[in-house]
């Protein structure tokens, strides 16, 4: 290859490299899906151990529940365990890429950044709203089905805005929790896949494909 061509090429590299840089939010650390994951199973364990249950048992016995050592009702521990979670996971995924971008000389706050954050937390503020209802009629069963579905069309609508890799994760949340829907005994094990198993895939890949080379 000529060095005239090989400088033309790295003209369109570099060219391309900018536009995604004004166009998307590359800044997103793969280490912060596999941190969320590491939470969120973290968290399933600690429901298991609050119903005194195993994985895959089929049922979530909640008839076992008088009089627990934590001196907290089921919605209550399980609204503490969630919020716990996911303070966590927000703390170390702006922890790394925030250190992502400091190490790339890109901005962490800017229009993109405005724009991934309204177009995620649109259809999970409808999902948090739509959860309460299901709580209020009964249906908590159903919360993990409608949790990992109303998060992956999250994940679906602010991929636009970032890498197209967190379509193909925000795709599999929605059928994992289609699925769920149909075997409601088994939603706290749906949702640590969901949540745990398949963030720390995904951080994982996205790791080696985008920053460990790097």
């Amino acid at each position: 290859m000529t060095t005239h061509h090989q400088e033309h090429l790295e003209a369109l590299t570099e060219i391309r490299s900018i536009m995604e840089r004004s166009s998307r939010f590359i800044s997103l650390s793969g280490l912060s899906g596999v941190a969320a994951g590491i939470w969120a199973l973290l968290g399933a364990v600690a429901a298991f151990w609050y119903l005194g249950a195993t994985p895959f048992e089929g049922t979530i016995p909640y008839d076992r529940i008088s009089d627990h050592p934590t001196g907290l009702d089921p919605i209550s521990f399980f609204f503490l365990d969630a919020a716990l979670v996911l303070i966590l996971a927000l703390a170390t995924g702006i922890y790394f890429t925030t250190r992502k971008a400091r190490r790339k000389g890109l901005p962490v706050w800017d229009r993109l950044t405005r724009r991934l954050l309204i177009n995620l937390f649109i259809p999970l503020a409808a999902g948090g709203i739509f959860c309460l209802a299901l709580i209020k009629h009964g249906e908590a069963d159903l919360i993990a089905s409608a949790t990992l579905i109303f998060y992956g069309l999250a994940l679906f609508n602010a991929s636009k805005y970032t890498l197209n890799d967190i379509r193909y994760l925000g795709l599999m949340e929605v059928g994992l929790g289609l699925i769920s829907a149909f075997f409601t005994g088994y939603g706290l094990e749906f949702w640590a896949i969901g949540f745990g198993i398949l963030h720390i895939l995904y951080g994982t890949a996205m790791y080696f494909k985008y920053e460990r080379e790097a």
